[in-house]
């Protein structure tokens, strides 16, 4: 993974104060609030913004990241059982106690959304979240089998010396750590952001919005349950950024990363805005704008995971010609987890992904089909160019513009 950090603070406090105007709920009366230039917001002197929920679901994830890269820095088993209790947080698998008592898991918030897996839309099913969640642990006894002590070849998992840094790689050449990683940025996060926590269908629900509306406060709390959905999709995006350190994580770090390339300058700006801009509209029961954001953020946080997807495929692509083709094999393993993301984004105004479940595992089926998957290489190459094509046209964007982002 290439890695850009941004001064956070400084993004931040380079938008400035903005005032919006618009009519209320009954559409009657016209208000007038500002946005402010960071993520704070106040009622009686004291905060309403609480996203810990998610800050701890991420932390977790770093810790399961950890376990691979410790086994194949230090050339030790991993174990498969660590990391299954790390992702249901059972066994107090965690070295820091507060993730193992925070009463927070992963598993139970992967390919969980309301509206795509189990009450609303019907766009997906229970079923298919619990595939969801055991390919996810699949991954889990892959690294173990990795981590035997194999060199990693063509049908064989095992351990591969990508310059300084070991990796474990599948037998079909995948990298089960970065299609973890990089896959429950979509299955939780993208999922959760897009499908639950900026829902009208969650939004909007029972007495939700009337509570909102007379500023009725969640129980024991400084918020109403409408501005705590709207911060835990904040949390999700921007709940693992160290400001002190200059240090973005997740979705974070890839939003400036993207945002980094003159052709996709404006999406770190929009997303933030609109974050920013829809929790000032829901304090004001403007909900006419608090929607309007919400169309923003889905659309400009698809379009990451897009532009993600096309630059690690073309990246890939370029290290064919490396060490039997095991040089492009993290990069395609992180351009595989970033597709299987599409099938969690929204199109603004639907109630469908940009790409469909079934589009989506016929791209991956694709990236991997032959006998040995991604060691394959002397077919491989239109392959990537194919599924890179199919996005980026889907998307509105070339393959060449995706693949200048670094």
């Amino acid at each position: 993974m290439k890695s850009n950090f941004y001064s956070l603070g400084a993004m931040l406090l380079s938008l400035s104060l903005l005032t919006s105007c618009s009519n209320d709920d009954n559409g009657n009366n016209t208000v007038n609030y500002e946005i402010p230039t960071s993520y704070t917001f106040e009622r009686n002197g004291a905060t309403t913004v609480d996203f810990s929920g998610q800050t701890a679901r991420l932390q977790m994830l770093d810790a399961m990241g950890a376990v691979y890269t410790t086994a194949a820095t230090d050339g030790t088993t991993l174990d498969g059982m660590t990391l299954q209790n790390m992702f249901s947080n059972t066994n107090n698998p965690f070295a820091l106690n507060a993730l193992n008592t925070s009463g927070k898991n992963l598993k139970s918030k992967t390919a969980a959304s309301n509206d795509y897996f189990t009450l609303f839309l019907g766009g997906g099913s229970t079923t298919e979240k619990v595939a969801v969640q055991s390919f996810f642990e699949s991954q889990f006894t892959t690294g173990a089998l990795a981590s035997q002590g194999n060199a990693a070849s063509a049908g064989v998992a095992g351990a591969y010396l990508d310059g300084s840094k070991m990796r474990l790689f599948a037998a079909n050449g995948l990298e089960p750590q970065q299609v973890l990683l990089k896959g429950l940025m979509g299955a939780v996060m993208m999922d959760q952001i897009s499908n639950q926590y900026l829902s009208v269908n969650t939004l909007d629900n029972a007495s939700i919005r009337i509570e909102n509306t007379n500023k009725v406060m969640a129980e024991n709390a400084n918020f109403t349950t409408m501005e705590h959905y709207w911060d835990e999709a904040y949390g999700y995006v921007y709940g693992a950024d160290d400001a002190t350190n200059n240090s973005l994580k997740y979705w974070s770090s890839y939003i400036e990363q993207v945002n980094a390339d003159t052709d996709f300058n404006t999406v770190s700006a929009e997303i933030n805005l609109a974050f920013r801009k829809g929790r000032a509209a829901i304090e004001a029961n403007d909900y006419l704008v608090r929607d309007q954001q919400i169309a923003i953020i889905r659309k400009n946080l698809a379009l990451v995971a897009a532009v993600r997807s096309v630059y690690y495929l073309q990246e890939g692509k370029a290290k064919l010609v490396q060490d039997n083709g095991a040089k492009a094999f993290h990069a395609l393993s992180e351009g595989y987890g970033f597709i299987m993301a599409l099938r969690y984004t929204r199109q603004p105004g639907t109630d469908t992904p940009y790409f469909s479940k079934e589009e989506v595992d016929t791209m991956l089926a694709t990236l991997t089909s032959g006998t040995n998957g991604l060691w394959d290489i002397d077919n491989l190459s239109p392959k990537l160019d194919a599924v890179a094509g199919q996005i980026a046209s889907r998307f509105g964007f070339s393959v060449a513009q995706a693949s200048t982002v670094n």
